[in-house]
């Protein structure tokens, strides 16, 4: 580990130390894992396996028909400027000739330019 150990994550006391595998707050009595610190942020990976971020440009991989609606997204539609969320759809994007929609990353893939 560093000289210096993270401050606690439920109170910001600077007083924590190691106890095994584990960091402990004496303040508060918070313990945690220091690699969980490191697992927070959540990765989403289109369906080949690339990681997406913000703003990437995505296409569709498959015919997805859309909720109340008897419209289809269809195979090859591509997607600009996505943003990722939390919950079962993992992306907030604007689909051309559909509109604004959440989609799952399974079902997409990253475009490179």
């Amino acid at each position: 580990m560093s000289d210096s150990l993270p401050p606690c994550p439920e109170c910001s006391s600077a007083f924590t130390y190691e106890m095994d595998a584990l960091l402990v707050c004496p303040e508060c009595g918070h313990e945690w894992s220091a690699t969980a610190a490191d697992d927070d942020a959540t990765v989403v990976r289109d369906s080949v396996g690339n990681v997406l971020q913000d703003g990437d440009t995505v296409t569709v991989i498959k015919d997805l028909k859309v909720k109340g609606s008897s419209s289809v997204v269809k195979v090859g539609t591509k997607v600009r400027g996505i943003r990722l969320v939390d919950g079962d759809h993992d992306i907030d994007c604007k689909v051309p000739g559909v509109g604004q929609m959440g989609l799952k990353s399974q079902f997409v893939k990253k475009v490179t330019e």
